[in-house]
């Protein structure tokens, strides 16, 4: 123990959303007279788990046991707990499954010996990152089903924070001087506060005056026209979208459960597109889902190249019991679908360069997020990573630059 008083960390895992209910739970234990510190020094950790597939139920459970075996009190959280606490609560004697986030500051005070103060302020609903970005939970919950996913036994159905709420927030924000906002939710398009929208929240989010506002993620099914004409309109829109995949595939997305097919998909992107003049646009894209053949895998590949994404993130199938393709017929070998995750990562990687190319010699509105070695680090409009010389640059500052360039996953821009 410091001599500050009890000390604390949080581990979290998985997803944008699970970050601000991490952020949450810092924010609350803070309020009760913690101290956060580094998870290797903290006299209690908590860890905010993900569960969306197998392989992040294997991190999250090997994360629990290597500070149960420390010693120290650990409170569990998130959404592996929400789906199987018996199973996390037998990790170790010092770990304590709690499925209800709003809890675990409770939780860790006891497994301290301390009660909590019931006057202290509750936790804010924003995670943010260096004084320059926040990310935003304005939904939680999703419906969809879909046949590889479990979140939303983990989540439950969807639920919206309400509009005045979020606005007020972000009025907090942007007093404190935070340049960007990030809006995030689990199945962000479903935002319904009483019949306000998701394009009426990115309205009156926009209108407290923050510099930029980004959406986290959103399903192709909820770039309705009425949302893209609103995110064309309303000023300081980040002119950029991350908008799901998962295949190129018709036979695949109709077993996965997903609500659309490819021509569809390639559709709404094109709509998108011509609403938002230079907009980037990135995906998630799974491979090997049981009965995927490589005929399917060639469908991803040639939608994904002619869609041209900005940047693809992706995942090779991991078995997640208790949804419906954990027990599918035609299973991938997991060698092969390690196989064709790299060979879409090739093709994502190929296809980010070319992005990045078709940039050089175009100026961009970067967020410096860090400063180092006289160099400025930060985030464009459209999700480049840029590097640019400091001069007085600090965190926080929007600058205007040309982009020169590129080094790595790095565009270079200059002054």
């Amino acid at each position: 123990m410091s001599e500050a008083g009890p000390s604390f960390a949080v581990v979290t895992l998985g997803c944008k959303v699970n970050q601000v209910d991490g952020a949450a739970a810092a924010a609350s234990l803070r309020a009760c007279g913690l101290v956060e510190t580094s998870p290797e020094d903290a006299d209690v950790v908590v860890v905010n788990t993900c569960t969306v597939t197998g392989e992040a139920d294997r991190k999250a459970r090997k994360v629990v046991r290597r500070f149960a075996r420390a010693g120290v009190p650990v409170v569990v959280t998130g959404c592996l707990v929400s789906v199987d606490p018996a199973a996390v609560s037998a990790l170790g004697e010092s770990v304590v499954a709690e499925p209800d986030r709003s809890l675990v500051a409770t939780r860790a005070l006891e497994a301290l010996g301390r009660e909590a103060d019931p006057a202290a302020p509750s936790a804010p609903g924003a995670a943010v990152h260096a004084g320059t970005r926040a990310m935003v939970k304005v939904e939680d919950g999703c419906d969809c089903r879909c046949a590889y996913c479990i979140v939303p036994t983990a989540r439950g159905v969807p639920r919206s924070v309400p509009l005045g709420e979020v606005v007020a927030g972000v009025e907090r924000l942007v007093a404190d001087g935070t340049p960007e906002v990030v809006l995030t939710g689990v199945n962000l398009g479903r935002y319904d506060d009483a019949g306000s929208d998701l394009a009426a929240l990115v309205t009156a989010v926009a209108a407290t005056g923050v510099r930029r506002v980004r959406l986290s993620s959103i399903e192709v099914a909820h770039l309705t026209q009425r949302l893209l004409e609103s995110l064309a309109c309303v000023p300081g829109v980040c002119r950029h979208l991350h908008v799901p995949l998962q295949s190129g595939s018709d036979a695949v997305l109709s077993a996965m459960g997903r609500p659309y097919d490819a021509a569809t998909f390639e559709r709404a992107i094109a709509a998108a597109r011509d609403a938002l003049p230079g907009l980037a646009v990135t995906t998630d894209v799974i491979a090997g889902l049981p009965g995927e053949t490589l005929a399917d895998l060639d469908a991803t590949v040639a939608l994904c190249e002619r869609v041209g994404f900005a940047k693809t993130h992706v995942f090779p199938y991991s078995e997640r019991p208790g949804t419906a393709a954990a027990s599918m017929a035609g299973a991938v070998a997991p060698g092969e679908r390690h196989r064709r995750a790299a060979l879409l990562r090739e093709v994502g990687e190929r296809l980010r360069a070319a992005y990045l190319a078709g940039r050089i010699g175009g100026d961009a509105d970067v967020l410096v997020e860090r400063v180092e070695d006289g160099y400025a680090l930060g985030t464009s409009e459209d999700y480049l990573k840029v590097r640019m010389p400091a001069r007085e640059s600090r965190p926080g500052d929007v600058v205007r630059v040309r982009l020169s360039g590129s080094q790595g996953t790095f565009a270079l821009g200059e002054w």
